[in-house]
């Protein structure tokens, strides 16, 4: 029997059933269901018949294909990588405060301005401090002329060596007061401690001042770096050293870095452990700034990659649909596979593929292990 004439003959004999069971007064739920189960039966016999007739006239029209897209497989690099938040940090990102108590008589900078370690910032009152200096360079001058004169004397073995000892320690004693009221006066500047800018002016004229109070902030955005934390599950493959690649979605800046420190120690509350990344220096990165940080631990090269949304998982098998050749035909093969690994919407397959092999990468949903393909 011609293929034409038998799926009329099936036509012909399924409309016939169905006339049979509307005449018969029998109950609805059994009709339907017989008509299900010998839909299902042509269904397959069709799809046979297809195959048949496929293999015998490759032209034919009869055949039915689905239209797919495949992607050839061809070994590459693939990097394993853990993905965390970051933020920049500044190590030269500091608070100024003064080393004395006073009144600000002075402000010399304001934000932007750019310093050098030991530069001045701001004068604190000092009139008190230079006044009781002037009066004891005046005493110590009296006490270096009478140690000079005992000093002769003595020389000269005239008069007592208690006379000219008590002048010897006037003398170092007064100019050790001076020394240390100078360092005191020198107190009185609040300077900066590194070179880069402020950031940051608190400090102003009149206001009372003390240590610990912040006066300046200045950074230096020649030293930076990257502080993030990362999950302990991943203690034993992060290394100092490792690549990083890091993103900054304020600016859409991407650098490449590598791991400066990882901490040994696991704060208990969250379970994640810290990693530093230097940074190199930039105009464009501030202290605080978010990114997103991967931190690759492990490079496979020639690894096999699909794209992870072509993996299917049925009863509890991860599938892959991939192209092959049936004589002038296409059609569609079942693999299963095993996954190691999902980053950066690939997954690396480990078995069940091999290099070459043409992926379905769209069309895959709903096919069948045999079904006719066409890219």
């Amino acid at each position: 029997m011609k293929p034409n004439n038998y799926y009329s003959f099936l036509i012909i004999l399924s409309t016939a059933a169905f006339l049979a069971g509307c005449g018969a007064p029998t109950d609805k739920s059994a009709q339907l269901k017989k008509l299900k189960e010998q839909q299902i039966s042509l269904t397959k016999e069709i799809a046979a018949l297809e195959k048949v007739v496929a293999v015998a006239n490759p032209d034919s029209t009869a055949v039915k294909s689905k239209e797919v897209v495949t992607v050839e497989l061809t070994p590459r690099k693939f990097d394993k990588y853990v993905q965390t938040q970051g933020a920049v940090e500044s190590i030269d990102n500091i608070v100024i405060s003064a080393k004395t108590a006073g009144v600000v008589t002075n402000v010399y900078v304001r934000e932007g301005d750019v310093l050098v370690k030991g530069q001045t910032l701001a004068q604190i009152d000092n009139s008190l401090m230079i006044k009781a200096i002037d009066e004891l360079k005046s005493g110590l001058e009296l006490s270096k002329t009478v140690y000079d004169r005992q000093k002769n004397l003595w020389d000269q073995k005239i008069g007592t060596e208690v006379q000219y000892l008590q002048a010897k320690n006037n003398k170092e004693s007064l100019e050790k007061k001076l020394a240390t009221l100078q360092e005191q006066l020198d107190m009185t500047k609040i300077k900066s401690l590194i070179s880069g800018v402020v950031d940051h002016v608190d400090a102003k004229v009149g206001q009372n001042t003390a240590p610990g109070t912040p006066a300046f902030r200045v950074i230096n955005n020649n030293d930076l770096k990257i502080s993030a934390k990362v999950s302990e599950a991943y203690i034993s493959v992060i290394k100092k050293g490792n690549k990083s690649l890091i993103s900054f979605p304020d600016n859409d800046k991407k650098i490449q870095a590598q791991v400066s420190f990882v901490a040994r120690n696991i704060d208990p509350l969250s379970r994640s452990f810290i990693v530093e990344i230097k940074l190199p220096s930039s105009a464009e990165l501030r202290p605080n700034m978010s990114s997103v940080v991967k931190v690759i631990f492990a490079s496979v090269q020639g690894a096999l990659c699909v794209p992870v949304n072509v993996v299917q998982e049925i009863n509890g098998e991860k599938i892959v649909y991939v192209a092959e050749s049936n004589g002038k035909q296409l059609i569609a093969r079942k693999r299963v596979v095993k996954i190691d690994g999902v980053y950066d919407n690939f997954a690396q397959v480990v078995s069940g593929l091999a290099a070459g092999d043409k992926v379905i990468t769209f069309g895959y949903q709903g096919l069948n292990d045999g079904e006719f393909i066409k890219i």
